[in-house]
């Protein structure tokens, strides 16, 4: 009974030896693939960051530069140049209009401006323009409406004529279109500009174009 317990001891111990880990080849090689691949991956993002950049990838900043600017500075430098050819072509237009048109332009400008610090004196100086019924109703006008609205506001008016043409004349009577370009002030209100346009019918009185109509049109 002694030798069948000690051979039964020695089976024991052999099973318990047996059962002890033992290191697989297959896990060292998986950590071995594992490293490689951690390396190949290192060089190949140095590749990346040290290969140069192509040409594709130029940024708009440079596009706008070299394309779009010099376009706009073509296109603001034509606007100008247009802007002051028509500028010299309006005052070479004023400079060579006849006597009667010459004289609808400056009595519109001085009908439809004025300041409420000087608005009296504005408007009297205009009504020298003025001759018939037309002088009797601006007169009222000027004198009942304009001149109190003008100082209890404070109302400032700048009127300009942006073009004339003269579409008839004899020798005491003539017709002149106008478009004119008003900007009005309102106590400290932003501007207001209208742009509209009127038929001026003027009489010849002692050498001088008086305005006798002003229909808006």
């Amino acid at each position: 009974m002694s030798r069948r317990g000690a051979g039964s001891t020695a089976t024991e111990s052999v099973g318990e030896t047996s059962a002890e880990p033992v290191s697989s080849p297959i896990a060292a090689e998986e950590i071995d693939d594992v490293d490689a691949c951690a390396a190949s991956s290192a060089a190949g993002e140095a590749d990346t960051d040290e290969r140069p950049r192509s040409p594709g990838r130029i940024g708009w900043s440079r596009v706008v530069a070299y394309a779009v600017l010099p376009t706009l500075a073509l296109l603001i430098a034509s606007a100008a140049g247009y802007l002051k050819w028509q500028d010299a072509t309006l005052r070479q237009d004023r400079a060579t209009h006849p006597p009667s048109v010459q004289a609808a332009v400056d009595g519109t400008v001085a009908l439809l401006s004025y300041r409420p610090e000087t608005v009296e004196k504005d408007l009297e100086a205009a009504k020298s323009r003025l001759t018939g019924q037309f002088l009797d109703a601006y007169t009222s006008l000027t004198r009942d409406v304009v001149i109190p609205g003008t100082k209890q506001k404070q109302i400032s008016a700048t009127a300009t004529v942006a073009s004339a043409a003269l579409t008839s004349q004899t020798a005491t009577h003539a017709a002149v279109l106008l478009f004119v370009d008003q900007t009005v002030i309102v106590g400290k209100t932003a501007p207001t500009n209208t742009a509209s346009s009127v038929r001026v019918t003027l009489d010849r009185i002692d050498d001088r174009w008086l305005i006798s109509q002003f229909d808006p049109v």
